[in-house]
């Protein structure tokens, strides 16, 4: 079976002969609800505007269900996008709102009313049908706009950071909303966001950027059990980025399976001594950070086990871990750039 997004030595390069995106490939399954997750300016917008076919490819293809789509327009591909800002229409209701691009295919009235109905139902707002967007919360508004994208039956949903203008109560319950109509619908759904956390709880496929590249895709168990870089532990947090205890480069190891030691207790396998320099509880778990040779370094504790042997501030500890919970990172693109910088001879 064909993947329902597969691309091909992707790249994307602005005028001024900025690379955005740098010969990325990338295969996303049919019926993943796939999340591209990276910071600003990683490139994940660009990648998302390539396949919707709002932006151009300076090399490299684009295919949907196993279907050339690289130069195609966007009403061409089988794809829908929900634009961040949602641009409803302020002078129509609910329902036509939801119906207007089935009104420029110049589907009957009732026909495309009908349907306009189904989807509101769809996504629980039937009920609404009759209200502009302006008396509507910004969860209703976001809710229509997804109703209108998923109307025209879209092979692929992209959706680019559609969850940033919510409050926090509101991000939770429209994630899972997310997941549902996803899954009820059997389509992929390609989401861009810079938020680990909706990536984590959404997605069947993680793919993180860095500077135009993919550095690491797979499930999201996967990417935080073993992240691939320093970069990737870093960027989905839980985890110490640290020295390799034996030879070069770094180790990540997460931070709840950390312990502390006392400073004067023996302590075998990997460890690391430090000061307290911050203690945060956070109910189940307590965040105890210390100041290392290597840098700041984490232990979540569980709270019977931090109350059980209590820090404070300026104490000093030993951070301690098994050798089984620790594994090594290969060097980020960042890491490879800054050594060109420093050394010419890093490239050759």
């Amino acid at each position: 079976m064909p993947h329902d997004v597969e691309l091909v030595n992707v790249t994307k390069r602005y005028g001024s002969g900025a690379v955005a995106v740098k010969g990325i490939s990338l295969r996303i399954p049919a019926a993943t609800y796939c999340c591209l997750l990276g910071p600003s300016g990683c490139g994940k917008t660009s990648t998302l505007r390539m396949i919707a076919g709002h932006e151009s490819v300076s090399s490299g293809s684009v295919l949907l269900a196993g279907r050339e789509v690289t130069d195609l327009p966007p009403a061409k591909r089988g794809t829908a996008m929900m634009f961040q800002s949602y641009a409803l229409f302020p002078h129509l209701d609910c329902l036509d709102n939801v119906a207007f691009s089935l009104k420029m295919r110049g589907v009957p009235k009732a026909e495309r009313r009908a349907r306009a109905l189904h989807f509101l139902k769809l996504v629980d707002l039937e009920r609404y049908a009759s209200r502009l967007p302006a008396q509507l919360s910004g969860g209703q508004q976001q809710r229509v706009a997804l109703a209108r994208a998923l109307i025209t039956e879209p092979r692929v949903l992209l959706l680019d950071e559609p969850l940033s203008a919510l409050d926090p109560f509101l991000r939770g319950r429209m994630r899972e909303e997310l997941k549902r109509l996803q899954r009820e619908l059997g389509i992929s759904f390609v989401h861009v966001t810079h938020s680990q956390e909706e990536a984590m709880a959404l997605s069947d496929l993680v793919v993180v950027m860095e500077g135009g590249e993919i550095v690491q895709a797979a499930s999201p168990r996967d990417v935080f059990e073993r992240p691939a870089t320093a970069f990737v532990a870093r960027f989905i947090g839980g985890h110490n980025v640290l020295p390799a205890p034996a030879g070069d480069g770094t180790v990540a190891v997460r931070a709840d399976r950390c312990r502390l030691r006392p400073p004067d207790a023996e302590t075998y396998g990997p460890h690391l001594p430090g000061t307290v320099s911050a203690v945060e509880y956070q109910g189940p778990v307590v965040r105890v950070a210390l100041a290392t040779a290597a840098g700041e370094a984490v232990a979540m504790l569980p709270d019977d086990v931090f109350h059980a042997a209590p820090v404070a501030p300026g104490d000093a500890a030993v951070l301690a871990w098994s050798e089984d919970d620790m594994h090594a990172l290969a060097p980020s693109p960042s890491d490879a750039a800054a050594a060109t910088l420093t050394d010419p001879l890093a490239a050759a």
